[in-house]
């Protein structure tokens, strides 16, 4: 497994984007997601927040958010030997939540539209090349 710069860097494409494509891979590869009540809700309290990055999450926990969102199978082709599913960027969005998307457009400067659109096309290349051995790398 190549680092984690060598791998963005492989993979994102040259030009203005470049840099904001990579602070958008990095924020989402090192963030993951977990969701911010685990506990179960009182009637008391109120619902469940929205999932929120966890630092100790990783590819683990976008994985589970793509689970989560009907999304595994394209994503353990990514992780697995063969051929990598394509995602689109609509299913991307979903997958990943209007939060998430909103924090990356915010934090790179670009649209949320310009965030899915590129990251569907190279998210899929990142994750394959980021788990050679077609597992997820120990925490």
């Amino acid at each position: 497994m190549g680092t984690l710069d060598d791998v963005l860097g492989s993979a994102v494409p040259q030009g203005s984007v470049a840099k904001p494509l990579i602070i958008a891979l990095g924020a989402l590869l090192a963030s993951g997601f977990k969701n911010a009540n685990s506990g179960a809700a009182s009637p008391s309290s109120p619902a469940p927040s929205p999932p929120s990055p966890d630092l100790q999450a990783g590819l683990g926990g976008l994985l589970n958010q793509f689970q989560q969102n009907g999304l595994g199978d394209v994503m353990k082709s990514w992780i697995g030997p063969g051929q990598n599913q394509p995602v689109s960027p609509n299913q991307l969005s979903s997958a990943l939540g209007p939060q998430i998307i909103q924090i990356l457009a915010q934090k790179t400067g670009l649209s949320e539209q310009e965030i899915t659109s590129h990251l569907s096309q190279i998210l899929p290349n990142v994750v394959d090349k980021l788990t050679p051995n077609g597992r997820l790398p120990a925490q």
